[in-house]
């Protein structure tokens, strides 16, 4: 459970770099733009990487036992988390809705997991993720984030949704490979 927590911590931190405008500038100054995002990045890495071994370590400890319907849930919630994250990465008119659809995909993926997995280090993984996305949303709010205002042609949204269900349809089929735990039961 150690790495786990080390993983979360080291990925939150980096994390935070930029609800610190002060801190991210003089980092930004003193490392230049392109090392920064490098650094940025091999940091984030290294904390994803110990998320994931200290999850696939740590022992299961059962701390509830989830609904009968929470994994068709997951299966409904991830699938919106696939398109809202694709949305992120290009103009669409769901960023007219919200200016933040990757966090509102971490939202929707991390609540999704919190109904299908009951054992303490599901629990701390998933509810770290959802915190962390909202108190995202409230400091980038506060740091002027704000939702698109020009409208783009509705093909672009069939395209997020289209590369959404794909993304989707990968992990389903890879789930168990990545992770350990199959989705699909026959």
């Amino acid at each position: 459970m150690g790495l786990l927590i080390l993983g979360l911590v080291v990925f939150f931190a980096i994390h935070l770099l930029p609800s610190r405008p002060a801190l991210h500038e003089r980092l930004i100054a003193r490392l230049g733009r392109k090392q920064y995002r490098l650094f940025f990045s091999l940091v984030a890495v290294i904390g994803l990487v110990l998320i994931v071994v200290g999850k696939s370590r740590a022992p299961f400890q059962s701390l509830y036992l989830p609904p009968a319907w929470g994994r068709h849930a997951t299966m409904l919630l991830v699938l919106i988390a696939m398109v809202l994250l694709w949305a992120s990465q290009m103009p669409t008119n769901i960023k007219r809705l919200t200016p933040h659809p990757m966090l509102w995909a971490v939202i929707a993926w991390g609540s999704g997991h919190l109904l299908a997995n009951g054992d303490v280090a599901s629990v701390l993984l998933f509810v770290s993720f959802v915190l962390f996305a909202i108190f995202d949303i409230v400091s980038a709010n506060r740091r002027g984030a704000s939702r698109a205002t020009e409208s783009v042609p509705f093909r672009r949204d069939m395209l997020v949704v289209a590369a959404g269900v794909g993304l989707y349809l990968v992990f389903l089929g890879l789930h168990q490979t990545l992770f350990g735990v199959p989705v699909l039961r026959f």
